[in-house]
């Protein structure tokens, strides 16, 4: 029994989402669905033309991407590490990891009034909401990463009296490093969310704020373009990590 290969893995992805895409039109134009609240994707993608002629789309996307990715760095900075020192340090673990489990399960969208009374309604407090997203998967994936890590590397670092930093950068992030990267995969998922969330109050900009302002002037087709656009995102964003993870780890490669 063959196994299907990386290509065939890449065709498969591509075509369950066209397949979906097409049975939805179908459905749409047999009136199987209530075209009202269900548009079929042929008009969604005539608006994503109009918007993208305009700019609006183009715009409000490259805001989001900006406000992501600076949420992403200083959420997963800062993550890495103390989930480094939390996997190498038994008396950090014992002082982070009840903190970190406690304030973990806190809906981070019903910390976003909070958030904007400390940060106010600029950009900090966007950024703010991405990085509070990312940084629990990070933090729990790399100390579970490191704590995974076979004990006899860490005592030859220790027996060849390496450094707490060579202990740091040349073990426990190389042999943290799979589970980092889930954990990132996790946190930019979880960051598309919260910017979403966040860009919906007290934002002018961004594919939050478009698809808040398409559901109060009811144009249903400019929602719909914005949450498809954020779909295909994440979809990108998985797909750039999942190729980066093949070239740090080629031994994980599955043929």
């Amino acid at each position: 029994m063959s196994k299907a290969g990386p290509m065939s893995d890449r065709v498969i992805s591509l075509a369950t989402p066209i397949l979906l895409l097409l049975a939805w039109e179908i459905s749409a134009r047999l009136g199987w669905i209530d075209v009202r609240f269900f548009p079929p994707p042929s008009a969604i993608a005539q608006q994503f033309l109009v918007l993208s002629q305009t700019g609006e789309l183009w715009t409000n996307i490259l805001v989001s991407i900006q406000r992501l990715f600076w949420g992403c760095l200083v959420g997963m900075i800062p993550a890495i590490g103390l989930g480094i020192l939390m996997g190498l340090s038994r008396p950090v673990r014992a002082g982070i990891a009840p903190l970190v489990s406690a304030t973990y399960p806190l809906p981070k969208s019903a910390i976003l009034p909070l958030v904007l009374l400390i940060f106010g309604l600029g950009e900090a407090s966007k950024i703010v909401m991405v990085a509070l997203g990312v940084f629990y998967p990070v933090i729990i994936n790399t100390m579970t990463g490191v704590l995974q890590i076979p004990r006899i590397y860490l005592d030859v670092g220790k027996n060849f009296n390496a450094s707490r930093w060579q202990m740091f950068y040349t073990i426990a992030l190389p042999g943290a490093l799979p589970s980092i990267l889930a954990g990132i995969k996790l946190g930019i998922g979880l960051g598309l969310i919260l910017i979403a969330i966040a860009e919906m109050v007290g934002a002018q900009s961004g594919i939050g704020y478009m698809i808040w302002n398409a559901w109060q002037t009811l144009s249903i087709e400019t929602m719909y373009v914005g949450l498809l656009t954020i779909a295909v995102i994440g979809f990108v964003l998985s797909f750039i990590l999942d190729e980066l993870e093949l070239l740090l780890l080629p031994t994980r490669r599955v043929d």
